[in-house]
């Protein structure tokens, strides 16, 4: 019980740290690692075992690999064209965006997508002189929506899917559906809130529609095998489980292969990694571990499931709000990762589990969308638009995140009820 309490108020004053804006979020989640490692909660063999170097090594690869096609001027040609058929119009720019985010998170995982959205969006933005942090938050949202989507969208799904043996099908027609409509009032209600603050000046616009976008292009042969390679990372995302291979596998060897074929400088490259990014996630991976080992969120777990009383629709309705809020502030991974085992545990004692698993899915997933730390993709995309001079800031991401995620998550209990409940 001690070390229980002991972890939850470290877990607390990190949340608060970050929330606070006090500290940067990568001190904040260091310094609780430091705090996990003094108390004796964790010993440093214990606290890496903690850390998702699968997840690690996405980022680091995808940042690498993202590092080196932009000096090819793919992002820019792509930025220019994209508004050019937008005619200049930055709400449409936005739609498609999302639009796009969603579709690639769907069969990518989400941090890839963001990496390769980001620095479009950004380099757009400064072109029509306008705010593009509306554009990111949207495309944050889009990406965690469409990630819920597949069975390889977002970890989660991942696991639950081998867990329960779904298959790639199952999840279109569950979590796909919910998300659709889901995605479509999402673009609707931000539609209201931004249409009329995304507004570029005429001259900005006649000036983007002079531009040549094959004048972007900064070196042809890199553009060209740029292409190529993400295309074949994008089949080998989509691939890597059937054959065995980690995605963060697939990730470092389209590093390695762009760091040897576009011939870039190699300090230069490794400066654009997200070094405070990767170092947050080291750390936060840590602080939930420190949960995990004391048992807090296994007691969370089964704390939910004595509420229900064994009734299958309200602990199907509680498993879907209660990861919701869960994912929002805690890693999904180990949270879902603890469910599993219940979940398989009831299903031993003839009851049909069918509607829990779906409920798990959609309320980790779609939970991630509530704050700036609830996924990977919004960490991610939130250190890209620091680091070009448009910071996010916690509560300004929560003021979009949270209204959201309710609304998300809502149309998916909607959902799950029409199917089985009514």
């Amino acid at each position: 019980m001690h070390q229980e309490i002991i972890a939850i108020i470290i877990f607390a004053m990190v949340l608060i740290t970050i929330m606070s804006e006090r500290l940067h979020r990568t001190a904040a989640a260091l310094t609780g690692t430091v705090l996990l490692l003094l108390t004796g909660i964790l010993d440093v063999n214990k606290a890496v075992s903690y850390v998702d170097f699968n997840t690690i090594g996405v980022l680091v690869g995808m940042m690498i690999f993202v590092a080196v096609i932009k000096h090819s001027g793919l992002f820019e040609y792509i930025s220019i064209k994209a508004a050019k058929m937008a005619k200049g119009d930055p709400w449409k720019i936005m739609v498609a965006f999302m639009l796009i985010t969603a579709i690639c998170s769907a069969f990518l995982d989400n941090v890839t997508t963001v990496l390769l959205m980001g620095p479009m969006t950004i380099t757009i933005a400064k072109m029509m002189k306008i705010d593009p942090i509306p554009i990111l938050l949207g495309q944050i949202v889009a990406s965690n929506i469409g990630g819920t989507m597949t069975m390889i969208g977002d970890p989660p799904n991942i696991m639950i899917g081998s867990a329960a043996d779904f298959a790639f099908i199952d999840f279109i027609r569950n979590t796909g559906l919910a998300c659709v409509f889901g995605l479509i009032v999402v673009i609707t209600g931000m539609k209201f809130v931004y249409k009329k603050k995304l507004v570029a000046d005429e001259k900005a616009i006649a000036d983007i529609m002079k531009l040549d976008e094959n004048k972007a292009i900064a070196d042809k042969r890199l553009m060209k095998i740029s292409i190529f390679m993400i295309f074949m990372v994008v089949i080998a995302f989509m691939v890597h489980g059937a054959i065995g291979i980690e995605s963060s596998a697939v990730a470092l060897t389209a590093a390695v292969i762009m760091m040897i074929i576009g011939k870039q400088d190699v300090d230069e490259v490794i400066s654009d990694v997200e070094w405070p990014t990767l170092l947050f996630f080291f750390g936060l991976f840590i602080v939930v571990g420190g949960m995990v080992e004391t048992g807090v969120i296994s007691k969370l777990a089964n704390l939910i499931m004595g509420i229900s009383g064994g009734h299958l629709i309200v602990t199907m309705l509680i498993l879907l709000w209660a990861s919701a809020f869960l994912s929002a502030i805690l890693d999904n991974i180990p949270f879902v990762a603890t469910l599993i085992p219940l979940i398989i545990a009831m299903g031993k004692h003839g009851i049909d589990v069918t509607p829990l698993w779906w409920a798990i899915s959609l309320g980790a997933c779609l939970g991630g969308n509530g704050t700036q730390i609830g996924a990977s993709a919004n960490v991610v995309l939130s250190g890209i638009a620091g680091k070009n001079g448009y910071p996010i800031s916690f509560n300004q991401y929560l003021k979009v995140g949270i209204p959201i995620m309710m609304i998300t998550v809502f149309i998916a209990m909607i959902f799950l009820l029409i199917k089985f409940g009514i």
